[in-house]
């Protein structure tokens, strides 16, 4: 503390505005940082939204398939109770 206390008040002025400045570089740097993962979240989302419409739709052209398996599976449990 000894040492703060020598400084003069130019000295002080310099090392509270290099300290300033240092925080608004991190603060740059942190806003950036989470604009990057916003975009990465929203690419990531965007992709699977389109994996699963595919889906969605290869799923309604084909109804009789997936319906008629679920049917005779029902149909077989009743059988075996």
């Amino acid at each position: 503390m000894g040492d703060e206390e020598e400084k003069s008040a130019a000295e002080l002025k310099e090392i509270r505005l290099n300290r300033k400045l240092a925080q608004t570089a991190e603060g740059i740097k942190a806003m950036a940082d989470i604009a990057a993962a916003d975009l990465a979240i929203r690419k990531r989302t965007a992709h699977l939204r389109a994996l699963r419409l595919a889906k969605e739709a290869a799923d309604r052209d084909k109804p009789a398939e997936s319906s008629g398996k679920a049917a005779s599976k029902k149909t077989s449990k009743r059988k075996s109770t």
